[in-house]
């Protein structure tokens, strides 16, 4: 009796999830989240202007300029992941735990990466700076690390059957949207370990590291396309995986080219792959794009059982 209790428990588990998983919307449970995701615009605009008003040439204006892009790409990305998180399958502790760590994590990115360029002061790479510098930047490394090592348990989410079976072909396009981001967070450590973002001649690693955090607009867009579409359902999975598989070649792509030290607008063989994959992820996008606002495909699901 007790392995039949055992097994109905389970099961009524995995209908729970089920169920919470078709309720799942976008950025459901996720205000605070969005909210600081905001700031980060907020803070763009303020130092965007204050950076006019100094002058980019000179400090601190063109830190202000770096501040200002930092803050806007930290809001883009916060207001993304939140987007996507009720979709995770997480618990609600697990979401809570994560949820506030990064809002803590993104507070302390903005104000040092705010506070200290107004101040002259870069707070990556401190050159003769004060204890105060050091200790911030210092920080400021390790909530980098941070915010990496949580993104990677919140990734592993999406890689369990809880979050596949209530929406496959979007946790799809999830899936390989957060190992992009993996693959920049990656970018930025080399940056780091490099102690700046070029390398060689004309190398520049702030192109891999910045494109790999916008697959989570890209590739989630185009799996949630997919969602009602007539298109039967392995159709709608290729187009999910070969748009996630072309974006990350083209990701490694411009990173070799970057490695290699040489500049991403040449002609040669890695630069034209990237071109190459990035117009595929293009094209795949707007098929479904065109049959989401005309209803239009060419090929149809044959019975509700293959488009489900």
């Amino acid at each position: 009796m007790a392995k039949v209790t055992n097994g109905a428990d389970i099961k009524g588990q995995e209908a729970e999830i089920e169920k919470a998983g078709e309720k799942a919307t976008w950025f459901s449970g996720e205000k605070w989240l969005v909210i600081t995701g905001v700031l980060g615009f907020v803070l763009a605009l303020v130092c965007g202007i204050a950076a006019l008003i100094y002058g980019t040439d000179v400090k601190p204006g063109s830190g202000l300029l770096r501040a200002a892009s930092f803050n806007a790409a930290l809001g883009i990305f916060l207001v993304s992941t939140a987007a996507i998180i009720p979709f995770s399958g997480i618990g609600r502790k697990g979401r809570t735990f994560f949820r506030w760590s990064y809002i803590l994590s993104a507070l302390y990115s903005y104000f040092a990466e705010t506070v200290q360029h107004w101040r002259g002061v870069n707070p990556r790479f401190v050159e003769d700076g004060s204890t105060f510098d050091i200790v911030i930047g210092n920080l400021f490394g390790f909530v980098a690390m941070l915010l990496a090592v949580f993104y990677l348990v919140l990734t592993i989410q999406f890689f369990r059957q809880r979050a596949y079976r209530a929406y496959p072909e979007f946790v799809i396009g999830i899936r390989y949207a957060m190992i992009a981001v993996l693959l920049s967070f990656a970018g930025g450590f080399v940056i780091v370990a490099n102690g700046g973002r070029f390398i060689g001649l004309e190398g520049n690693l702030i192109w891999m590291h910045g494109l790999g955090f916008h697959a989570l607009q890209v590739l989630p867009f185009i799996a949630w396309l997919t969602l009602g579409s007539v298109l039967t359902k392995r159709i709608k999975h290729s187009l999910i995986h070969i748009s996630g598989i072309t974006f990350i070649g083209g990701l490694v792509a411009i990173g070799g080219q970057t490695l290699l030290g040489q500049p991403l607008i040449e002609w040669s063989l890695l630069p034209l792959t990237a071109i190459a994959c990035f117009l595929v992820v293009t094209a795949a996008g707007a098929r479904l794009l065109y049959d989401k606002l005309f209803g239009f495909s060419g090929t149809y699901a044959k019975d509700k059982k293959t488009n489900a």
